[in-house]
């Protein structure tokens, strides 16, 4: 058993319960970009034994961790891989994309070419933080800077930002239809006691400024 680093970010190493609702339960291959230590992907297979993962992650790490847990583990960056040619000829029923494009340079080109690797009636399945979230408002008005964080909204690690209205662009020019688009509300950006109340506050337009993540089901249009 390949043992668990405690210098990971505690958000990779626990399966994400968020996106395992939204896998449909007759998948039978998916890819998992981002997988990080497998939990998630672990998870589905628990769920659906016949289920076939194929990992992909950038840690080598944590990669390691992911192996014992996937059928295949791809180690790089996933335009990388895509180049060269590990998963050409190869579909998925599923592709789970879980808070990977805002990490990625040019997002709108990577989802067009993992279209190409959807089976028919296939989806793809992708969280992906709300930059409209009050808090970058408050902290760019009041405190004249951009908030990066270790994690999260602000992540210094990413390199693309989204709000609502990015996303039917994001997915419709890699020619995806959302079918299911869930929001996570947050009032303070971290786990804390007071994100159980963010309910109070989903309703228009205050749940667009305590969204934390859109969390989308999409669909190849036509198919």
């Amino acid at each position: 058993m390949t043992t668990v680093s405690p210098s990971f970010n505690p958000s990779y190493v626990r399966a994400r319960s968020s996106i395992v609702k939204l896998v449909p339960g007759d998948c039978r291959r998916i890819l998992d970009v981002g997988c990080a230590t497998g939990a998630t992907s672990a998870r589905l297979k628990e769920l659906n034994p016949e289920l076939k993962v194929v990992g992909v992650e950038l840690d080598p790490e944590m990669a390691e961790v992911a192996r014992g847990v996937l059928d295949e583990v791809l180690v790089g960056d996933i335009s990388e891989i895509l180049e060269g040619g590990d998963i050409t000829g190869r579909c998925f029923d599923s592709i789970i994309l879980a808070d990977v494009l805002e990490h990625v340079a040019e997002p709108w080109e990577l989802l067009r070419r993992l279209v190409k690797h959807l089976e028919p009636g296939g989806t793809i399945i992708t969280s992906i933080p709300n930059v409209r979230h009050f808090t970058t408002i408050l902290t760019l008005l009041f405190a004249k800077r951009w908030p990066y964080r270790d994690r999260g909204i602000h992540d210094r690690t990413h390199l693309r930002f989204f709000a609502q209205r990015n996303l039917k662009d994001l997915f419709g020019g890699a020619g995806l239809t959302m079918k299911v688009a869930k929001r996570t509300l947050r009032i303070i950006e971290a786990p804390h006691r007071l994100n159980r109340f963010s309910w109070i506050f989903g309703f228009p337009p205050l749940r667009d400024l305590i969204t934390f993540q859109y969390l989308i089901v999409a669909k190849v249009e036509g198919r």
